[in-house]
């Protein structure tokens, strides 16, 4: 039987059925009433998703637990779909953190941390689109700019790294380079991506708490900039998801090298332009260099970025 054929059998059995329903209905042989209210799908509440106060330990040890069932971007979401489900109850209660799996390992290309995407696709049910985008952008600064991971229950990091971005990649290249991994098997990198995804649950669950009033915002730690030597400069600029900031290293009145220390441009999208265009300034020794194909916004920041450092060289 072909597919065709099925779909037109069902539908005709529908049709039948339906019928049949409204006639029932008609005479008065419809189905007990309270079987019907007994069996019901309740109805699905008004968009956005109710929300509840979040328990921060609770979310933190959760994450990094489902981290070990199933990577960073489910441990995220089960943190927080499960005190959800159990304080809140339906929709939450039919969603399953399953669907979140496919987030571990930057989406299986290095880009979006997934523990980021985990929590990101929970703010999107419980917050409209412009509260969504502003406590992404606060999350997103937040990992561009804290030493992680902080959560560290069993296996304890001998150095703690910050992202320049909130690229898998990224974040995990530089916390295994300073840390002296070479295999993603490492058991120091598994703690290491748990203990992220514990430290981004217990983030996305305060910042919710904030938002909706269960709690008082933390007093934000003074940024500290790194030490720089005599021929190290700091530049900022302004790019298409918030400030991108550099580190250009001069060799006399040559430019010797350029460090992105952070920034919030769009994960694979801007990617050319980061790994391309300190590269080709060094090369031009100049600030003013081809701009990259659908990356021109994130390109011109870190053009500015670096004017800006050089404008401070005596």
């Amino acid at each position: 039987m072909s597919f065709m054929e099925s779909r037109r059998d069902f539908l005709g059995k529908s049709v039948i059925l339906l019928g049949s329903a409204a006639v029932l209905g008609a005479t008065g042989c419809a189905m007990n009433t309270e079987n019907n209210a007994a069996n019901a799908v309740p109805e699905l509440p008004a968009y956005p998703y109710p929300c509840c106060e979040f328990d921060l330990d609770l979310a933190e040890q959760t994450g990094y637990e489902g981290y070990y069932e199933n990577g960073c971007c489910y441990g995220v979401a089960k943190a927080l779909l499960t005190q959800l489900a159990d304080k809140v109850g339906y929709p939450f209660t039919v969603i399953p953190a399953e669907m979140f799996a496919n987030g571990k390992e930057g989406y299986q290309a290095g880009s979006l941390c997934g523990a980021m995407g985990g929590a990101l696709g929970v703010f999107g049910l419980l917050l409209g689109p412009d509260d969504a985008r502003a406590l992404t952008k606060k999350l997103n600064a937040w990992y561009t700019s804290t030493n992680l991971p902080i959560y560290q229950p069993e296996i304890k990091a001998e150095v703690q790294t910050v992202s320049s971005s909130i690229n898998c990649a990224d974040s995990v290249t530089k916390f295994m380079a300073a840390n002296g991994i070479t295999e993603m098997k490492d058991d120091r990198r598994r703690a290491r991506c748990g203990g992220v995804t514990a430290d981004v649950a217990r983030k996305a669950a305060e910042l919710l708490n904030v938002h909706f009033g269960y709690m008082a915002a933390p007093a934000e730690p003074e940024a500290s900039e790194p030490e720089l030597a005599p021929n190290e400069y700091i530049g900022t600029a302004n790019g298409f998801g918030g400030e991108v900031k550099v580190k250009v290293t001069m060799n006399g009145d040559k430019i010797e090298k350029i460090d992105v220390l952070s920034h919030s441009e769009t994960p694979g999208v801007s990617d050319p332009a980061f790994s391309t265009i300190p590269q080709a300034i060094i090369d031009a020794q100049s600030a003013t260099v081809d701009v990259v194909a659908n990356a021109t916004v994130s390109s011109k920041a870190i053009m500015a970025a670096v004017e800006n450092a050089l404008s401070q060289v005596k």
